[in-house]
């Protein structure tokens, strides 16, 4: 039997797309890959033995992932599907109001430039006014964000607010081509501001350059007809979900990583949110992020050209939607799925007996692994000065890288050893306790990780995680070193 593993889970199966293994039932068959992948454990249980919550399994794109699924028997030619969040049905209706389209009107420019729009049956110039009506948020202008904003104006819609915190950098310009060179180190939304006033000046831009979070989301999206979710971090995305779950406003999401990449359409007509399918993102550092695993240039185009169709067929009202349902594309093995996506009963927020009713209540750090607990003790840091300070002394130190491969090929340290998260505890007995362990990874964050999993398991010499990471250390020892290089 064919068992497909989505991309972020791929580095605890040998980096494979696809295995095959034999058993009658699910649990058979996943039995049977922990004893053949063990390292894939610490990625699919927690704590107490359960499966973790941001992944879903299906056989044949049906969810299976209720452990009372395990044991139904299953076929031949069964296909099973393990799929974390990274992260349709007819529409009722246009988004637009019949009131408030009646009060656009298209000039002559506008009926131009819209033509091949007023072609269409489906849109014509009802749902182009609708279009025009329109207002939505797009938080992220980065790599989703580029062709689902650039799309967005190009077809008409009459508001677009932009939101983005970060700066330009020359590392953005391979995949969000909303940038240019000349962007590099303007604000994300400034640039990307600029670059919709040259698309299509008609439309109204409001634009803000800061962090999302808690205490600001539902301000940012008040008074939309939708929200785009183009971010790329774990707590963006459920701060984002959960707003938009109370304030009953549609939520288009999307999520790519490396070759893969996802589309669904949550908390419309109180529809599921993206917790009823993933009710907690994977703890900090368990599988990297866009930022830390990269995607190939096109992906986010693919991806973000899906979400802006999606957004636009909700204003006009036309189609089907990933209402209900979540789009799974791989674009190295050119496979697509659509999965079932099922409204949950016990969801916190959306659910029969809801738990979370303010965005500002909830401990979202807590929430997505990002606090320390108070008797946790805390990971000593090396800053990548010290750290290129020491090796020039020619002091005894181990180096643990944890990255992917990938990442190791563009930034490596030649003298480190390569331990993936999940085989540190095993492993350990290749650490001298009686000298410093540095841990590395590309932003730092999994390196934590990595200290606190081999703390876990007993592990009692000196542990530091490095500062910042490799992209901390660029401008030190990269620049000074050419053998790490």
């Amino acid at each position: 039997m064919n068992v497909y593993i989505s991309s972020t889970l791929r580095g605890f199966f040998g980096r494979r797309e696809q295995v095959e293994t034999e058993g009658q039932s699910l649990r058979q068959i996943i039995t049977g890959l922990m004893d053949e992948y063990p390292d894939a454990g610490k990625a699919f249980w927690d704590e107490e033995g359960k499966l973790r919550s941001f992944i879903q399994i299906y056989v044949n794109e049906k969810n299976v992932t209720a452990e009372e699924n395990w044991d139904i028997p299953l076929g031949q030619n069964d296909e099973v599907l393990f799929l974390p969040v990274i992260a349709g049905g007819a529409p009722t209706g246009s988004l637009i109001s019949e009131e408030r389209r009646k009060e656009i009107t298209l000039d002559d420019q506008e009926i131009d430039r819209y033509n091949k729009h007023l072609m269409l049956r489906e849109i014509g110039v009802k749902g182009q006014k609708r279009i025009k009506a329109a207002r939505v948020a797009v938080i992220g202008a980065g790599a989703l964000g580029a062709p689902v904003i650039q799309y967005l104006a190009a077809a008409g819609v009459g508001t677009l607010k932009i939101v983005d915190f970060d700066e330009v950098s020359l590392g953005n310009l391979q995949s969000q081509v909303i940038h240019g060179t000349r962007d590099v180190k303007r604000p994300k939304a400034a640039s990307a501001r600029d670059t919709v006033k040259s698309i299509n000046p008609k439309i109204k831009i409001e634009m803000e350059s800061l962090k999302v979070d808690a205490d600001n989301v539902e301000e940012i999206i008040e008074g939309y007809d939708v929200v785009a979710d183009c971010t790329d971090n774990y707590k963006a995305r459920y701060v984002i979900n959960d707003a938009c779950a109370l304030s009953g406003i549609p939520l288009v999401f999307a999520a790519i990583y490396q070759y893969e990449g996802q589309v669904g359409v949550f908390n419309l007509n109180r529809g599921p949110c993206l917790r009823c399918q993933f009710p907690a993102p994977p703890p900090a550092g368990l599988v990297p992020t866009c930022a830390e695993g990269g995607a190939i240039s096109p992906l986010p185009g693919i991806i973000g050209s899906i979400q802006a169709n999606e957004i636009l067929k909700l204003i006009i009202g036309i189609g089907e939607s990933l209402d209900g349902k979540l789009l799974a594309v791989d674009s190295l093995y050119l496979h697509t799925r659509i999965l079932e996506v099922h409204k949950s009963e016990r969801c916190p927020v959306c659910g029969k007996n809801p738990s979370i009713h303010k965005v500002e209540y909830y401990d979202y750090d807590d929430f997505c692994g990002l606090k320390q607990e108070e008797d946790e003790i805390p990971v000593e840091g090396i800053s990548p000065d010290e750290l290129a300070e020491r090796i020039e002394k020619g002091e005894d130190l181990t180096i643990v890288d944890v990255r992917e491969p990938h990442e190791r090929a563009v930034h490596r340290f030649p003298n480190a050893i390569v331990i993936p998260i999940g085989q540190l505890a095993r492993r350990q007995k290749e650490l001298n306790p009686d000298i410093d362990t540095i841990f590395i990874c590309k932003e730092g964050k999994r390196s934590i990780l990595a200290i606190r999993t081999l703390t876990e398991a007993g592990y009692r010499g000196p542990m530091y995680n490095l500062k910042g990471g490799t992209d901390g250390a660029k401008g030190i020892i990269f620049s000074n070193e050419g053998a790490w290089l």
